[in-house]
């Protein structure tokens, strides 16, 4: 049996398990009899992600354009959110309410939070837009790896942190959960829009088992299920359109920004 996950909008898992339920039931009907019989929610993602017997998983733009090259890309769900534009999606910046009427230039020498160096929403997004600001290859004074969107937005609230970069889709499943991740926090700029997040199964998938699993992801956008996720459309989207993600990395490059961090901050 295959390795099944669903791990990167799980702001309700409960609403992730019952589309998982109409996916399987789908995947099974149409003939692929290596579904898994419950989804995995694994600690580590990257090597959940190199897995030789990896069925179906939703990854970031940046990691599969810098470190998963021997996945196939499935394709991509558009959403129905604030910030998304098609298959499309970016990141709005956050701050306090206090800061709300400035601009992200104003937040030289502050500190950012932001929940993984691997993440494009989070981070690669990010470091594009501050790389024309920044001198000798800095901009923030401190900038502190929290390990996810909703620890960053924490960080914030408790002004341990200025700012942070939270993608759209995210904002939009905390604003209908009610999440108190949000109070306190005004939007006060946003990132250009990049493919959204890819769904990919391992090399070893044969060309049957993946047309199966993109028929099951077109399929599965027209159910109930898709609603509380905001799923809207699925697109085979191809690996060629994600190298905008690689471009955003290259020009902060140039600019000489590398990283967003004078010193890496990590959280304990």
């Amino acid at each position: 049996m295959m390795l099944m996950s669903l791990p990167m909008y799980a702001i309700s898992p409960a609403d992730v398990e019952a589309f998982a339920d109409v996916l399987r039931q789908k995947l099974r009907q149409l003939g692929l009899a290596s579904t898994p019989d419950a989804l995995n929610w694994p600690q580590d993602l990257f090597s959940h992600w190199q897995a030789p017997d990896l069925l179906l998983s939703q990854t970031c733009g940046f990691p599969l354009m810098e470190s998963l090259p021997q996945v196939q890309l499935v394709g991509t769900f558009s959403y129905h959110a604030p910030g998304c534009d098609g298959f499309r999606y970016r990141s709005f910046l956050l701050a306090r309410e206090e800061d709300a009427g400035l601009h992200l230039a104003d937040f030289r020498h502050r500190r950012l939070a932001f929940n993984s160096t691997d993440s494009q929403s989070g981070y690669n997004s990010l470091r594009a837009l501050v790389a024309p600001l920044a001198k000798d290859g800095r901009f923030f004074s401190q900038a502190t790896a929290t390990g996810g969107h909703r620890e960053s937005l924490h960080y914030v609230q408790q002004n341990l942190a200025d700012l942070a970069a939270i993608d759209c889709v995210t904002l939009e499943l905390l604003r209908r959960t009610g999440s108190r991740s949000l109070t306190g926090l005004e939007v006060i700029g946003q990132t250009a829009a990049v493919p959204g997040l890819p769904m990919i199964t391992c090399a070893q998938t044969s060309s049957e088992d993946l047309a199966i699993l993109r028929q099951a992801l077109h399929d599965i956008v027209d159910e109930p299920v898709s609603k509380p996720l905001l799923i809207e459309k699925f697109t085979e989207v191809p690996r060629q359109a994600y190298q905008v993600i690689s471009q955003m990395k290259a020009l902060a490059l140039a600019l000489g920004v590398s990283e967003l961090m004078p010193e890496l901050s990590k959280t304990a």
